[in-house]
């Protein structure tokens, strides 16, 4: 009977082991579970080489939670007729879903930045958990703008195809930094997310390009493509400027200001076809 059991036993246990270890479903899910707050299970292994690795499929993450925060966004729109709600549901569905994390690090960058007289003392103050004037404002303008600009799209029907491309490109912006500029910090996740291999940050931008490019098309593409360029290359400049690196707080804001930055890009593109 012992012996039955044990052998009864490994075959149900191995094979949703070996499943979970897949290479392309471990790194989704090591990417979900540290982008997101969305349950992650049989996932244990986030060694700054392994969170590295996971970064061609961080544009991936961005479209499965915009894709969940679609479908709150889109009954409220359809009880309501109104695109101002859709918006405040998507963006409400996404901080959910990511626990206020990018927004955390925008807002902590904004204090530190604005706040600190020297290195030091700005990454002192990134770390403190209080929020100050300088956070607040950027929080406030930051949702003020990405609000606007679903609405705007919205007025094209295009609101929905906004929401995941600034979600998947802005997920592509963040791994660039974790590859050209070194950590700020001897601790923390801009260290502990390790350095993305060449090779896998230019996968997640490959895929983070075609799905936009199904999505828009190859003008809107180009644009969204270069407005995500230069919101990274300009917080890059700024954190090497004010930090000498990045740090996890900076990835943060990258995300949320090439969000801004697509849907500028996008909006200005797609209102001049049409």
């Amino acid at each position: 009977m012992q012996n039955s059991d044990g052998n009864d036993q490994k075959p149900s246990e191995e094979p949703i082991s070996a499943f979970w270890q897949m290479p392309v479903l471990s790194d989704f899910c090591r990417a979900l579970a540290l982008l997101s707050r969305v349950p992650v299970f049989q996932i244990d292994d986030f060694r700054p080489v392994m969170i590295a690795r996971s970064v061609w499929c961080w544009p991936l993450v961005g479209l499965f939670l915009a894709g969940l925060a679609v479908l709150p966004a889109q009954l409220a729109a359809y009880l309501t007729g109104s695109a101002v709600v859709f918006a405040i549901v998507a963006l409400l569905a996404l901080v959910l879903l990511t626990g206020a994390m990018h927004e955390d690090g925008l807002a902590d960058c904004a204090d530190g930045f604005g706040g600190g007289l020297d290195r030091s003392q700005k990454l002192k103050i990134m770390r403190d958990s209080h929020i100050g004037t300088y956070g607040v404002v950027a929080l406030v303008l930051c949702l003020g703008l990405r609000l606007a600009l679903l609405v705007e799209a919205a007025d094209g029907g295009q609101a929905v195809v906004l929401l995941i491309v600034m979600a998947v490109m802005s997920r592509a912006a963040m791994p660039v930094l974790m590859t050209v500029l070194s950590p700020a910090r001897d601790n923390g996740l801009g260290k502990g997310a390790g350095q993305p291999e060449w090779r896998d940050l230019m996968l997640g931008i490959a895929c983070a390009t075609v799905i936009v490019w199904l999505l828009t098309g190859l003008v809107a593409t180009i644009a969204v493509l270069l407005a995500a360029g230069l919101a990274t290359v300009l917080i890059g400049l700024i954190a090497k400027w004010q930090i000498g690196g990045q740090t996890g707080d900076v990835l943060g804001a990258t995300q949320m200001i090439a969000e801004l930055f697509v849907g500028i890009g996008f909006i200005a593109v797609t209102g001049n076809i049409s």
